[in-house]
């Protein structure tokens, strides 16, 4: 049991880490052309940006096929990628995003620096100006309380 949830804990870290660097690295930079329909308006329910989450999530489900006949640790790191992508959805989605409006603005001072990194993040629509790459590890600055 103990393994279960050190290897689900490691599925989820990899993603923030490796979410962060294929951000920054990979989204702004070569794979700008696919990610940027994230940084402009749009009208429409879907964007490009959404076939990066289409293959995080196929990694996940092939993680948990290949590991459910042993429940060994493939199965449980991608249950932690699965929990990460759930938790991203509703975070980055709904609750900043408003794709869906399920969710007023966060009251939570965590979940109000995480949309005040985001925020940061998209001031710009450009490929090289941007800050804050990760979603739950962000700079200490953005939980900061806004002056009045």
């Amino acid at each position: 049991m103990i393994e279960a949830i050190g290897f689900t804990i490691l599925g989820f870290a990899i993603m923030e880490l490796s979410g962060w660097a294929i951000h920054k690295y990979l989204m702004h930079g070569p794979l700008w052309m696919i990610h940027k329909t994230h940084h402009q308006p749009s009208k429409y329910a879907f964007e490009l940006n959404d076939l990066f989450s289409l293959l995080f999530g196929s990694i996940a489900v092939l993680l948990i096929f290949l590991g459910v006949g042993n429940l060994d640790y493939r199965f449980w790191i991608g249950i932690g990628i699965s929990l990460y992508g759930m938790l991203y959805f509703f975070l980055h989605d709904v609750l900043i995003h408003r794709r869906l409006k399920w969710f007023q603005k966060p009251k939570n001072n965590f979940l109000k620096g995480i949309f005040r990194a985001h925020q940061a993040h998209h001031r710009t629509n450009k490929k090289d100006d941007a800050v804050s790459f990760g979603l739950f590890v962000v700079p200490k600055e953005y939980f900061k309380e806004e002056e009045k």
